[in-house]
């Protein structure tokens, strides 16, 4: 990781514990000499004026994510596919990607400016939302890309492909593309397997389909994945990462693929994806 000269610095707003970790934080990076540019979340715990969270990584060497998954999620959409890796640092219970706790803040980032720590690739995936053979919007997700139901919609129809193969059209309350990363989310909820966050692939869960036979489906992601709207306009909606989208109309297409490139996510030395997963699930001990 390159010499660290501007830190970025992305919070969860409400947190009691975040009004004094934050200013703390902002002076022990200033008698490093490092820079701090925050969001408008941060800058009320510092009463100070923040900036558009998009904004925050520009010209940054890091960025410090306080909070906890769902704000990484948001951090990882604002650096846009830059090569900027993210401190992540959980304000409450472990989370599957920001497992640095509140009381290992400085230790470990302390660490990772001597550098010394792990850092993870994460793949990512791109959203074409097509309507009458126009893009209207593309979206970046870590998690999943989901397309469900509206409140009080019947079973959706939605038509599938996988590059140049048709799969089935989906009847079904909706339907999840996940990443690795994601396969820990709402896929695994709705019964999709958990993968390795390195394995290279992508995964189809349906959620409540009619047909018991639909099951997950693992891809590998040079998969184009294509999925046409067959619902009543309005009925069904997009979904990324369970933070932002919008409705979507009869014929719609979306269209899925791996991102050209992976989100960098610095990994404390002793926390390893299986010890998350006996946390997090509650799996046994030896």
């Amino acid at each position: 990781m390159q010499p660290i000269e501007v830190a970025g610095i992305i919070s969860k707003p409400d947190v009691e514990l975040a009004w004094k970790i934050v200013p703390e934080l902002v002076e022990w990076l200033w008698r490093k000499g490092i820079q701090c540019r925050f969001d408008e979340e941060t800058g009320v715990y510092l009463r100070k004026r923040g900036l558009p969270r998009e904004e925050v990584p520009d010209g940054a060497q890091l960025v410090i994510v306080l909070g906890g998954d769902g704000t990484l999620l948001s951090a990882a959409r604002a650096i846009g596919g830059r090569d900027i890796p993210l401190f992540a640092v959980n304000l409450g219970g472990l989370g599957f990607l920001t497992a640095i706790t509140a009381e290992e803040l400085f230790p470990e980032l302390e660490r990772a400016l001597r550098g010394e720590h792990r850092i993870g690739h994460r793949r990512m995936i791109e959203c074409e939302l097509t309507r009458g053979g126009q893009t209207v919007v593309t979206y970046t997700a870590l998690n999943d890309v989901v397309i469900t139901k509206a409140a009080l919609a019947r079973m959706i129809d939605l038509e599938t492909h996988v590059d140049a193969q048709y799969v089935c059209s989906y009847k079904a309350d909706g339907l999840i593309i996940s990443t690795p990363t994601g396969s820990t989310a709402y896929s695994l909820a709705a019964g999709g397997p958990i993968m390795f966050p390195t394995v290279q692939a992508l995964c189809l869960t349906p959620i409540c389909p009619h047909m018991l036979t639909n099951r997950p489906v693992v891809l590998p992601d040079t998969s184009v994945i294509r999925v046409v709207v067959n619902a009543e306009d309005h009925s069904t909606y997009l979904t990324i990462d369970g933070q932002i989208g919008q409705p979507l109309l009869r014929n719609d297409l979306i269209v899925c693929r791996a991102a050209p490139k992976s989100l960098s996510l610095i990994r404390p030395p002793k926390m390893r994806f299986f010890d998350v997963l006996r946390t997090k699930l509650k799996w046994g001990e030896r």
